[in-house]
């Protein structure tokens, strides 16, 4: 019999592993001490230690590995689940790829050009957000700052807030032929009232995202910056830009906070 240290020690592998994949009836020991619960293996068992420790550096999570171990080597279940872990670590692959790439643009705008991002930017997905809003087209972007606020306010007196349907503004914008539509509205569960129509805002499985700080009057910047991020990820737009306004509540607007979303995909 083998004890548990040097059962671990052949294997490569920690006590704690060992007591967890007992735990898990992975691999029970062949001896347990009744009064000192110390725990013996045989050498027997290191064929399956190993079959569970390379299995494991494939990937395989414990619930795939006892259904291998426990149904037998079949070659084909075998070949289906590497295939299936195959796609995974492409993927991974392609996400660190990707990062690589971002990190080394940011090391050559760094160390080449004494320059940094204006925005820090992350990429999530958006949800489907269902809005209580109003629908509005202006010619110029200079209009925009005319119709929002407004916008908001009057859907503000209709909802209240006296089933807390009232939340974070949003407005979407999209660029159409006769200039920007905006859509401007709350999330909002309740039903459909005059004043304001129903919105759904589809949700989003890439978004490029970022905060701006401080006045609406120097929103475009970041918004030149987010979108210039953008590009040099290879990415493309998918769809309309969103503001969601996190803190908008001051005159002088130099406490807001503004997240700009920007839906995506791979160009």
């Amino acid at each position: 019999m083998l004890s548990i240290g040097a059962f671990a020690q052949i294997g490569q592998v920690t006590h704690r592993m060992l007591r967890h994949w007992d735990t898990a009836g992975l691999l029970v020991p062949a001896h347990v001490d009744e009064f000192s619960g110390y725990r013996s293996y045989d050498p027997s068992q290191l064929e399956r230690l190993h079959r569970i420790v390379a299995l494991r550096q494939l990937g395989f999570g414990l619930d795939d590995i006892s259904s291998i171990l426990d149904q037998g080597v079949d070659a084909g279940r075998i070949a289906a689940l590497l295939r299936i872990r195959r796609a995974e670590v492409e993927q991974e692959h392609s996400v660190a790829a990707g990062r690589l790439v971002d990190v080394e643009r940011r090391l050559h705008l760094i160390e080449k050009e004494n320059h940094m991002s204006q925005i820090e930017i992350i990429e999530k997905s958006l949800p489907a957000v269902r809005l209580a809003a109003r629908r509005m087209v202006v010619a110029h972007q200079p209009e925009v700052a005319g119709v929002v606020g407004p916008a908001f306010d009057s859907i503000a007196g209709i909802i209240g807030d006296q089933c807390g349907s009232l939340t974070t503004p949003i407005a979407q914008y999209d660029t159409i032929e006769d200039g920007l539509q905006i859509i401007a509205g709350y999330a909002y569960d309740g039903p459909a009232r005059d004043g304001f129509e129903i919105v759904e805002l589809p949700a989003a499985d890439n978004a490029v995202c970022g905060i701006h700080l401080g006045s609406m009057e120097r929103i475009a910047e970041s918004w030149q910056a987010l979108h210039s991020e953008i590009f040099a990820r290879g990415l493309v737009h998918a769809g309309p830009c969103r503001e969601l306004y996190v803190r908008a509540i001051s005159e002088d607007q130099s406490d807001w906070v503004t997240e700009l979303q920007q839906p995506v995909r791979r160009g």
